[in-house]
């Protein structure tokens, strides 16, 4: 009675599967990203900017005395933007001591970065920008500054609150990367 139980156990497993099995690829979580909506920056600091509607802009808490820095917080993203304003008087703080400073900050990514790339640009409103885009296991992929290399300095620096990989975090760091694009080309300085 065994004997048949097995054959017939046996005859219904190789009967039974008629396709071979192929294991699934490893999928991501669907991240939903909103169109982009912006909205200006004009109270309070000393230039104006087209920020994120999907941000809140915080007070930097990282250096109180900074009155001009800001944080653009995107908190259904765990991500933000950090903005540090200086503004070059040509004795204590010039441009070369601030451009220097903001190459420095990026390169001390090269030890995680798989790359960086950078590239010059100018702003409708006449001012030079650079941008840096980090590839890799990096905690800021994206970090710029936007200058008119006589009076203001602007940088900014995209951070995420999270220790996931950057290629779960793609389609976010890209939605990010065109609202600071947008938010680069709004920058106006007001003196």
């Amino acid at each position: 009675m065994r004997k048949y139980l097995w054959i017939g156990l046996s005859l219904l497993g190789t009967l039974g599967c008629d396709k071979a099995y192929l294991p699934k690829p490893p999928g991501y979580n669907r991240i939903d990203l909103p169109e982009h909506s912006f909205q200006k920056l004009t109270e309070g600091y000393p230039y104006q900017l087209d920020y994120s509607s999907y941000s809140r802009v915080e007070v930097d808490s990282f250096n109180i005395q900074e009155d001009t820095w800001a944080n653009l917080n995107y908190p259904e993203f765990g991500a933000k933007v950090h903005l540090t304003y200086k503004q070059i008087d040509g004795k204590s703080i010039s441009f070369r001591q601030l451009s220097n400073d903001a190459f420095k900050l990026t390169s001390q990514h090269q030890v995680k970065a798989y790359g960086i790339e950078e590239a010059v640009f100018l702003t409708p409103e006449g001012y030079t920008g650079v941008v840096a885009e980090l590839t890799g296991e990096v905690p800021t992929q994206f970090q710029f500054f936007v200058t008119d290399s006589t009076k203001n300095f602007l940088r900014g620096a995209l951070y995420f609150n999270t220790a996931m990989k950057n290629d779960s975090l793609a389609p976010v760091i890209e939605f990010i990367k065109e609202d600071m694009a947008h938010l680069m080309n709004s920058v106006k300085f007001l003196d």
